[in-house]
């Protein structure tokens, strides 16, 4: 029973890593300019659609700041099976972990004390990924929806995601 609940995972990824993609482009490095904005690095693995990305980020107002360190698994797939055939445009999925670490200033019931804090995320990635023909850039767009385990955010994390701008190394 254990062997057969472990064979169809791996039978699912290598069913998607036989299908490589043309637009993959190796290395990219830039910008996720969202939510947290961040630094970002995507590499594809060999010649597959599947891509792995880390990005550091950081997002604050006026009484809290987080930085956050994220890694992601995506498997990115062509548009075509929905009659869109745009060069270097696909669509990804994926599944990824962060570490928040949050500093808070409670100005109205402690009196302007700090509190410090360490978040565990579990996210999702779904988006599209577009390299431009004959230009070193790639553009995506995508949703990070995240479930905190534990700390200031433990819970529902909705509002993760960004629009993120590269400069793809071949």
């Amino acid at each position: 029973m254990k062997k057969s609940i472990l064979f169809l995972p791996v039978l699912f990824l290598l069913t998607f890593s036989l299908q490589a993609q043309d637009n993959n482009y190796g290395t990219a490095i830039g910008a996720r300019l969202g939510y947290p904005l961040s630094a970002s690095i995507k590499h594809f693995i060999g010649e597959s659609n599947h891509a792995v990305e880390a990005y550091v980020g950081t997002r604050g107002y006026s009484s809290y700041r987080f930085t956050s360190i994220s890694a992601a698994y995506q498997i990115h797939n062509s548009l075509e099976s929905l009659g869109v055939e745009v060069e270097g445009l696909s669509w990804y999925y994926g599944a990824g972990a962060s570490v928040y670490f949050w500093n808070f200033r409670d100005n109205f019931f402690s009196g302007g004390e700090d509190y410090n804090n360490t978040s565990f995320g579990v996210q999702g990635y779904i988006g599209l990924d577009y390299k431009v023909e004959n230009l070193p850039l790639n553009l995506t767009i995508d949703w990070v929806p995240t479930v905190f385990i534990n700390g200031f955010g433990s819970g529902w994390g909705g509002r993760y995601g960004a629009l993120a701008v590269r400069y793809v190394f071949r």
